[in-house]
Parts: structure tokens; C-alpha cells; sequence
């Protein structure tokens, strides 16, 4: 994304109709510690995407952005008319400058055909347990964390906060299934090519439900007959106490729907780390861990 010669070539070779756009860093305590590397990667790389999209004649985009861009809500669930901005992180303000960026140029370039998916918090892995995000990286998501002291990797989870206004003092969050994240592009896509002269629509993908710190850990050790110590320690700065979707216009314009509960999840990243406790192999050679990359076609 940032070699842009490298990205023309790309559109050159080949005829590209659309483009998903996943590309990014984003853990949200290493964008506080490298801010200038989230602002080149994810702005610059945007930016260099559009460019070259545009010299190509390709103007059908769906962007991967996150709810992040919402800030603390002021009202739940969220919907798609909720304010964004008011973020403390550099990682969520990456996503939103660039949401900004895609609404500046739809507005004044007629060209455009661009649908923002704001996901909320995605967890699982691919149900044959070949494909997952590696557990083991210094910034991990909650879900990756917990797996590891179930697996025995870590001594146990830390709980930043439960003094929270809710049920049990825990944060609260959307947790959705990776492959209905996937299906969501694929519905997005169906959707550009529906429509092709919207300009810019923007969806909330998530489950609608909200799933507290404790619940996951509990509903994790259930699903996995597994046990996770827990320490409690204060809350971070910055940390939202609660935050869940409404996904319902996406159901209503793009007919998609999360399906996966929350103990498929858990089952369903369990599998893949028990297959590759140690993430993936760090050989730059190796496919994801997978040895025979014919498999990636028996797993679509």
C-alpha cells in the first residue's frame, strides 16, 4: 500500500472492478506508543489506494473501518447516525480520518461508489482451525489473550476495570464472528454493484448484543472445559465502559445479518489455537501455517 509503483502495477496487470480495502496496523496501545508509523501506514496507504484507483478508472470500494471511529457513545446500541470523532487513540483516529477523507471525495468526485463497514469487535477463526489471528503478537485482542491462558501459555487475564456501570463491573462489547465479518464484504460488494451510483453509504456490523469482559472469559472456559484465572486491576484512561451495535439497516440495505453466537466463537477459536499454540510458524516461507496451500481452497 505504500509502494504505490508497486500497487500501479497491480491495477495495470490486472482488470479490478472493486477493491476491499483491509489494509492497516491496528492495535490501539501501539498506535499510542508509534503514532507517525499508524499515520503513514493507514493514511499514506489510503491515500495511495484512491489515487491509483482513480488513474485506473476503478472508483467501487468497500473500506473496512471500525466503531472505534464513535468514540465514547453517548446513546446504545449504536447506529450509523451516531457522531464519530471525540477518539483517544491513534488507531481510531487513523479510521476516522480516513472515513473523512472517503466522504470529501465522494462529495466531490460523482465517480465514487464507496461503502464503509464499521466492524465492532472481531473474534473466532475459520471453523477447520487452519486460519486465525496469532495469539502470540505483544498486542493482542482480548480473545487471543484469553486462549493463551486457557492453553497454559500465560499465567492469566487482565481485567482492567470492574467498576463499570453494568451487570457484573466489566466493559461491555459487540463481539462478532470473523466469518460474518466476511460475509458482510461479500454483501457489500453484491451491494456496489446493485447500486452502483450511491456515492458513499456507511453500516454498522455487529450483533447487536452486548457481551461483558467476565461473560466471555466464563462463556470461553464453558465452551472449552478450560479454567482462566483472572486479576482485576484499574480501569485504563480512555477505556469505554460500554459499546454494541445496531446493525439493523445493514440487515434492511444489504440483507446481511451476523448468525454466529458467541460460544461458536469461542469453540471456533479454540480449535485454532490448539492446532497452532504458538501462532504461526515465523518462516517467512511458510503459508499461514498451512503446509499445502491447496487447502485454503478446500476451506473457502
Amino acid at each position: 500500500m505504500l509502494d504505490r509503483d508497486r500497487l500501479r502495477k497491480v491495477f495495470n496487470e490486472h482488470k479490478v472492478d472493486a477493491v476491499v480495502h483491509l489494509a492497516a496496523i491496528k492495535a490501539v496501545g501501539e498506535s499510542m506508543e508509534v503514532p507517525l508509523q499508524y499515520y503513514r501506514n493507514n493514511m499514506i496507504g489510503a491515500i495511495n489506494l484512491l489515487e491509483v484507483m482513480k488513474a485506473a478508472g476503478c472508483f467501487q470500494l468497500v473500506y473496512s473501518s471500525s466503531c472505534t471511529v464513535y468514540g465514547e457513545p453517548k446513546s446504545l446500541p449504536i447506529t450509523e447516525d451516531h457522531p464519530t470523532g471525540c477518539i483517544t487513540n491513534v488507531y481510531g483516529k487513523t479510521k476516522y480520518f480516513i472515513e473523512e477523507m472517503f466522504k470529501d471525495v465522494s462529495t466531490a468526485e460523482k465517480s465514487w461508489n464507496i461503502i464503509t463497514l464499521r466492524f465492532f469487535n472481531p473474534v473466532g477463526a475459520h471453523s477447520s482451525g487452519l486460519i486465525g489471528e496469532d495469539p502470540t503478537k505483544k498486542y493482542t485482542n482480548l480473545m487471543p489473550y484469553i486462549s493463551q491462558v486457557a492453553i497454559g501459555n500465560k499465567p492469566h487475564v487482565t481485567i482492567f476495570g470492574a467498576d463499570y456501570p453494568t451487570e457484573d463491573g466489566t466493559g461491555i462489547r459487540d463481539y462478532i464472528h470473523v466469518m460474518d465479518l466476511a460475509s458482510g464484504h461479500v454483501a457489500a460488494l453484491e451491494c456496489l454493484r446493485e447500486r452502483p451510483s450511491q456515492r458513499l453509504r456507511v453500516y454498522n456490523l455487529g450483533t447487536g448484543k452486548g457481551v461483558s469482559v467476565l461473560e466471555l472469559i466464563r462463556t470461553f472456559e464453558e465452551v472449552t472445559a478450560t479454567k482462566v484465572p483472572y486479576v482485576i486491576k484499574s480501569r485504563r484512561d480512555g477505556d469505554i465502559s460500554s459499546m454494541y451495535a445496531d446493525a439493523t439497516l445493514a440487515w434492511k440495505e444489504l440483507h446481511w445479518r451476523a448468525t454466529r453466537n458467541i460460544k461458536e466463537m469461542c469453540a471456533d477459536f479454540w480449535k485454532w489455537q490448539r492446532l497452532n499454540p504458538n501462532g504461526y510458524p515465523k518462516n517467512e516461507n511458510s503459508t499461514n501455517g498451512i503446509e499445502k496451500p491447496q487447502v485454503l481452497k478446500e476451506i473457502n
